[in-house]
């Protein structure tokens, strides 16, 4: 195969192929290595340090292999290691290269979607404490109310494949419900965490026709189409043969393969590799 200069998508395990595929449908030219770190995850209730060190081992796993530009398509990476990273880990060793996170791109846009002007975040805990959301969307709707909600057992019922079965109802409700509690104004309620969208449906047959549900697919592919007609020195980098190529650091990859392609949307190939 010829050698290739791909955009890196990372997530801490499947999530990150709900916005893989997005960003694929609206950039199907360019070549792409997906890395899902399995073999670690969940990063939600991990601490800032390990998180950090988990992402950066990782990203530069993705340096290695040529991306000249990687997108955390995780909220929890992006809220407690991309900042880190960007400022302190890549100056002076890897200028000519960009690390992209998924928080800022939807909190520029997600004041659009609201009338009454209060909103909900649903994500893990780690997002959630890490106050990133409501920082990041200050900057852009200062006027905006926004309320959060930890989700922390949404992420193990999707990964272990149960968030299409009777048991996922009690947690999902138990959620809305409580981000419900804090205002009866919210009319739009964010997914923050990119497994959460496998639970769409579940999500909204238990809220209100009034509440709309905003996944963040669509939103980073915009904001990445966008970023590479801003920015003509990194794109002119990547290479145009719609190669995908997937990663995992879990052993079991028939078992990644199995909930990676529902995750994805097509049947999935993914190897072995050891980030470390």
């Amino acid at each position: 195969m010829a050698a290739t200069k791909p955009i890196g998508i990372f997530d801490s395990g499947y999530g990150g192929l709900t916005v893989f595929r997005s960003i694929a449908d609206q950039l199907p030219q360019y070549d792409y290595i997906y890395l899902g770190d399995n073999g670690r995850s969940p990063y939600g209730n991990r601490s800032f340090k390990t998180i950090h060190e988990y992402t950066w081992e990782c990203v530069q796993w993705l340096f290695k292999q040529d991306c000249p530009l990687i997108i955390l398509a995780c909220n929890t990476a992006s809220a407690k290691a991309l900042r880190t990273i960007q400022q302190q880990d890549m100056p002076g060793k890897f200028d000519d290269k960009r690390v992209l996170g998924v928080i800022r791109p939807t909190a520029e846009v997600i004041g659009n979607y609201t009338k009454t002007g209060e909103i909900g975040v649903l994500g893990t805990k780690g997002t959630v404490q890490s106050q990133s959301y409501l920082l990041e969307i200050e900057k852009f709707f200062p006027e905006l109310s926004v309320h959060q909600q930890a989700c922390p057992m949404w992420v193990p019922l999707i990964e272990t494949g149960e968030y299409d079965k009777p048991g996922a109802d009690y947690f999902v409700k138990e959620y809305l419900d409580a981000i419900q509690q804090q205002s009866a104004n919210i009319d739009t309620l964010l997914l923050a965490c990119t497994h959460y969208p496998l639970l769409q449906d579940k999500i909204k047959a238990y809220l209100p026709n009034n509440i709309q549900v905003v996944a963040q697919g669509d939103i980073v592919a915009a904001s990445l189409t966008d970023y590479l007609h801003r920015h003509p020195e990194i794109e002119e980098q990547l290479t145009p043969n719609g190669i995908k190529q997937f990663y995992t650091t879990s052993d079991d990859t028939t078992d990644f393969d199995h909930h990676a392609s529902a995750f994805f949307g097509e049947p999935v190939v993914a190897e072995y590799v050891s980030v470390k």
